[in-house]
């Protein structure tokens, strides 16, 4: 403001005007005060004024007056001197006090101007004060007695209320049943699902809600809620809803190494072991077979009441076909197959009916020598059928190599038999002729006495 002060034009800074902060200047516009000269610059013929440096004086004796009688817990009139996002600053007549945004209520305070407004004159209770800091705590609530010493004393554990949420954490929400009286909701506690990741999934603030009370505490000042109580557990008779053996479609809700979980309804959840996906298919990762969100089909296998678990299949949902495999892929059968996957280990090999075999390196080998490579699709002879642990071993080299074995075989074979006729022959023939001549000389006797014989009748 410009003050006239003998004819010369003097600066009044806003600040210096007054004590307290000046929120309508036009009051002050041809009004008569006093004020000290603060500075003169002759350079620029510029003089500054203030009013403020006269009463200050006079002020802080006036403050130590007031504050050497003040005692905790007296109950003083002030006026709102100014509101800001932390509390309110109250005039106690010559001194300041603060009202901490927390001591305006006993219910959650967002905004103190929800409370009270410039001006306002109001009772407030000393709370605490520093005579060398000249820092004066107040409180407005104090005044007032705490809600929970008015909370209905009939209230207990079970019984349902009716809130507002007033505050979000990430692990839970607080819900005001009365003014100054709330209750925290765990985020465990507002859904009997398991995937549970944060309670703003669920709340926001100023949601109207429905509640239990879990516990209560009135020394402590405490109450926890629970809103899924509201709800009947899904647990509490799931050997009727879910029975072994019952089909039903679930959501996959996660993957692991070693299976698929899945939720079948809100809190019952379930897991379907990587064995139990496929008959025929070796699954490494449950994502080769399904995806998060899919839904799928599966049969109760066990049921784990205690730990609100299920043991679930897919697989189970149609016969084992491996009973047939029996009968199909017999001990040396031939069968055709592709390559569909090259290990360090051998192959794996696509036969038909959609089952797999395996094949290790050195019956991989083609008749030319060479390496059967992923997509060839060949001849395959089935060397092993395990239908317990569910494995088929293939050889294309056996296919080839029983061939040319059978061939030697067959050639040893005749070679053999040919070789005994030979040795047989001749050991039969010097018998012959052992024979042979032993008749001519054992016969020779004989035959001259009937030579002489026949002479003689001749004669």
């Amino acid at each position: 403001m410009i003050v006239d002060v003998l004819g010369t034009e003097a600066f009044l800074p806003g600040s210096q005007i007054d004590v307290k902060p000046i929120r309508d200047y036009d009051t002050f516009v041809g009004k008569t005060m006093e004020f000290k000269i603060v500075k003169i610059n002759q350079e620029f013929r510029n003089v500054v004024v203030s009013h403020k440096a006269l009463i200050e004086a006079e002020l802080e004796a006036q403050k130590k007056e007031i504050i050497s009688h003040l005692e905790k817990g007296q109950i003083l009139e002030g006026t709102v001197k100014n509101i800001t996002s932390y509390g309110v600053f109250i005039d106690l007549g010559g001194v300041d006090g603060l009202i901490h945004i927390t001591d305006l209520s006993w219910g959650r305070v967002s905004d103190p101007k929800e409370v009270v407004e410039l001006d306002q004159k109001l009772n407030v209770v000393i709370l605490d004060f520093d005579d060398e800091r000249r820092r004066i705590a107040l409180g407005l609530k104090q005044l007032t007695p705490h809600p929970w010493e008015a909370l209905d004393p009939n209230l207990k554990v079970g019984d349902k209320v009716h809130g507002k949420v007033v505050v979000m954490a990430d692990y839970g929400a607080f819900i005001e049943i009365a003014p100054g009286v709330e209750g925290l909701i765990h985020v465990s506690e507002m859904s009997w699902s398991a995937h549970l990741h944060s309670a703003q999934d669920f709340l926001k603030v100023g949601d109207e809600v429905d509640a239990v009370i879990l516990t209560l505490d009135r020394e402590e000042r405490k109450m926890s809620l629970g809103i899924k109580q509201l709800k009947e557990d899904p647990w509490e008779n799931i050997e009727t809803k879910y029975p072994v053996g019952s089909q039903h479609t679930a959501k996959v809700r996660n993957f692991t190494n070693f299976g698929v979980f899945v939720e079948i309804e809100e809190g019952v959840d379930g897991l379907i072991h990587i064995s139990d996906l496929s008959w025929t298919k070796k699954i490494k990762h449950p994502s080769e077979f399904t995806q998060i969100g899919a839904p799928i089909e599966v049969q109760v296998l066990d049921i784990d009441k205690e730990n609100r678990r299920l043991s679930l299949g897919h697989k189970q949902l149609e016969e084992n076909p491996w009973n047939n495999f029996e009968t199909i892929f017999t001990q040396d059968s031939v069968h055709t197959g592709k390559i569909i996957e090259v290990l360090d280990k051998g192959a794996v090999i696509q036969l038909e009916h959609g089952v797999e075999g395996f094949a290790t390196p050195k019956h991989l080998v083609k008749e030319d020598g060479s390496q059967a490579q992923l997509g060839e699709e060949l001849e395959f002879k089935v060397i092993e059928f395990n239908k317990d642990a569910k494995r088929i071993i293939l050889s294309h080299s056996r296919i080839f190599e029983d061939v040319a074995r059978a061939e030697a075989r067959a050639a040893k074979k005749a070679a053999a038999a040919e070789k005994k006729a030979s040795r047989r022959d001749k050991e039969e023939t010097p018998v012959i002729q052992n024979k042979a001549a032993s008749t001519t000389l054992g016969d020779i006797d004989a035959l001259a006495e009937l030579k002489a014989s026949m002479e003689a009748e001749q004669k």
